[in-house]
């Protein structure tokens, strides 16, 4: 399976959230369109059949969320010893 570069991704959760924030599912037939969209390209871009899986995944693959990634350890070890 193909999955979508990091950047993607955060950009469509971030177009989502907001959307979601402003309630869109009740806006116009345009931006109730894009959300729809945004939808399908998330559950595409991660390869699962529903919105909330999805974001899930989604939010797994970006930068700090995997336990490979030490980045947020790091940051934790960095504010610890300033302290």
């Amino acid at each position: 399976m193909l999955l979508a570069h990091p950047a993607v991704l955060r950009n469509l959760v971030e177009e989502y959230d907001a959307l979601a924030v402003l309630h869109a599912e009740y806006g116009s037939p345009q931006v109730r369109q894009r959300m729809n969209d945004l939808e399908y390209s998330l559950c595409v871009a991660t390869g699962t059949s529903d919105i909330d899986s999805a974001l899930v995944a989604a939010r797994h693959r970006l930068p700090g969320a995997r336990p490979e990634d030490d980045s947020l350890l790091d940051r934790s070890a960095r504010q610890m010893s300033a302290a």
